[in-house]
């Protein structure tokens, strides 16, 4: 049977089982769009922003595991859509991501609303395409979805020409995807797996370091099976939080720039480090000749050019997490003398971990006087569903989530990692909310993050999706300012925020419902109004402005450099 080819892409939507879209119509799109009425089964939400619509789609992607997808139309609409295609590609979220073109007889003519999508986002796309012929547009689709999920997921860009639209083919979607130069190694090596095994083994001060890598891989079954067979300490990157449940007394928390005291001293005194999913990223590290000095490293990752690309590695494991904690894993329990032996080994690096822990707990100083922050998020995890979602947006909020909501399960924290997007927080909730309609999804958003998205209140309200908004408000640019008041002699250049909004009354412009929390004693009634109301819900939490994010490694030191105190 001949489709057009508008046709043609929804049809292999419905055979990928898309059954959410977040999407912006336009002229290079409208064929698409007309084509939508005959696909009751597939939800198509409208943003306010191309932004907010790839954010979405990630959000969407980040929480159910799934691949997300989004449409723009050409020229400006394509071009909005950049900064969230960068910001999935920095954290590996699988994306499809389908704009319209002019014609192709138009291509290079700079005709109305022509932008070179591809080359614009060929630097942070997993793979891109330009659609020429319609005959092969079901190839590529199908391409796009395997390259997006596949090995290290990320986005995938389709830019499909009108007149490849309107055109007609028969429409035959491939059953499945061989593509010559894309082969990801899904199974690790067993030699290196044995010898990974005896390493661990060996070791007196183990660190196994998680990244998000164990998220999308879906390997956080295994990793606390390794780690409780183990006796075996387990620190987190911001994008692993959730892999390992933090209330463990093996949990060492956060890593890194604003990770516990702990994790960094662990870390710099380990034997050996055995990273999973992670990328070594500067914000981990540190300075990159003191980190983790005395340990060997073996790292596991799908992505063999993310191996020894930061720090050596004594034992590089390419493969699928999941895949590869499971060999290694049966290997471990066919040596259970030697399991036994390394339990009573590490004994003493726990008991030194316990002493860090008890020297520097993660604290904050309390207050009845002014509303602290970390305080909120405290509350906010006590009176919360134990499965909640949990939305951030870039900034101090975004870290004393990380350090203070005690993550236990995987998915459940949808943050910018790799790019830090502000704007991210509420259309990543949005697009979670689609995902999950029945369960609880919170964005977590600071006063200046919040604005650059704020349009998509609309959307939440239009589409009854009951995100509950937290806004962490002291009318600064916070992280910037934290900057500049500890190593710029308090200059605050451009991060003071003067204009006073009433966000309570914002919300109500939208047609949601807002409170708003200016003391201590108001904080806990305010979470749980805004919680029972029905819709979606702005809680604005007047904090102490010149709150700072503690411990802190200062950029271009080592982690045991912190400072923990003000």
């Amino acid at each position: 049977m001949k489709l057009a080819g508008a046709r043609i892409l929804l049809e292999c939507l419905k055979q990928e089982g898309v059954d959410t879209v977040f999407g912006y119509p336009g002229g290079t799109v409208i064929n698409i769009y007309d084509e939508l009425y005959s696909f009751p089964d597939i939800r198509h939400i409208l943003p306010r922003h191309e932004q907010a619509g790839v954010h979405a789609a990630d959000g969407y992607a980040r929480a159910s595991g799934k691949v997300g997808v989004a449409i723009a139309t050409s020229g400006p609409g394509a071009t909005n859509t950049v900064t969230g295609i960068a910001t999935a590609y920095m954290d590996s979220i699988p994306l499809v991501v389908i704009t319209g073109q002019v014609p192709t007889a138009l291509i290079g003519n700079d005709a109305f609303q022509e932008v070179d999508i591809i080359g614009i986002t060929r630097p942070c796309t997993k793979h891109n395409f330009l659609v020429k012929n319609v005959r092969e547009l079901a190839g590529i689709v199908k391409k796009a979805f395997y390259i997006a999920r596949t090995g290290r997921p990320g986005p995938v860009l389709i830019d499909l020409p009108k007149d490849v639209q309107v055109a007609v083919a028969e429409f035959r979607y491939p059953e499945k995807v061989d593509l010559r130069g894309y082969k990801p190694t899904i199974e690790g090596h067993p030699k290196q797996i044995e010898k990974a095994a005896a390493m661990l083994l060996a070791a007196k001060k183990p660190v196994i370091y998680v990244g998000g890598g164990t998220i999308l891989g879906n390997a956080a079954a295994e990793l606390r099976e390794l780690a409780e067979t183990l006796h075996a300490p387990v620190t987190t990157t911001l994008m692993g939080l959730g892999a390992f449940p933090e209330d463990s007394p093996l949990s060492l928390g956060l890593l890194g720039m604003h990770g516990t005291y702990y994790a960094n001293m662990a870390v710099t005194n380990c034997d050996l480090l055995v990273a999973v999913g992670a990328r070594f990223d500067d914000r981990v590290t540190g300075k990159i000749a003191a980190f983790a000095p005395h340990a060997k490293i073996i790292h596991v990752d799908v992505d063999p050019t993310s191996i020894k690309k930061n720090v050596r590695v004594d034992l590089p494991i390419v493969g699928m997490v999941n895949d590869v904690l499971s060999q290694l894993l049966k290997v471990i329990e066919d040596r259970g003398d030697a399991v036994e032996s390394f339990r009573t080994a590490v004994k003493p690096w726990l008991a030194e971990i316990d002493g860090w822990k008890a020297r520097h707990p993660l604290t904050f100083v309390e207050s009845s006087k002014v509303i602290k922050p970390q305080a909120v998020i405290r509350k906010l995890r006590e009176l919360s569903r134990p499965d909640a979602i949990i939305a951030t947006d870039v900034g101090q909020h975004q870290m004393w989530t990380a350090q203070y909501f005690s993550f236990t399960r995987p998915r459940t924290l949808l943050s910018s990692g790799g790019l830090g997007t502000m704007g991210y927080g509420l259309p990543a909730a949005m697009g979670a909310q689609a995902a999950f309609p029945e369960r609880q999804v919170i964005a977590i958003c600071g006063d200046g993050g919040f604005q650059m998205n704020l349009q998509e209140i609309a959307t939440l309200v239009q589409n009854r999706l009951p995100v509950k908004i937290c806004i962490m408000n002291n009318n600064y640019l916070g992280m910037v300012r934290q900057w500049q008041e500890l190593f710029f002699g308090k200059r605050y250049s451009q991060t003071v925020l003067d204009l006073p909004i009433d966000f309570v009354k914002l919300a109500e412009a939208f047609g949601a419902v807002g409170f708003v929390a200016a003391k201590p004693s108001e904080v806990e009634e305010t979470i749980r109004k805004g919680f029972a109301a029905p819709g979606p819900v702005i809680m604005e939490f007047k904090i102490a402005r010149e709150e700072k994010v503690l411990p802190m490694v200062p950029a271009g030191a080592s982690l045991d450099e912190m400072v923990l105190a003000s």
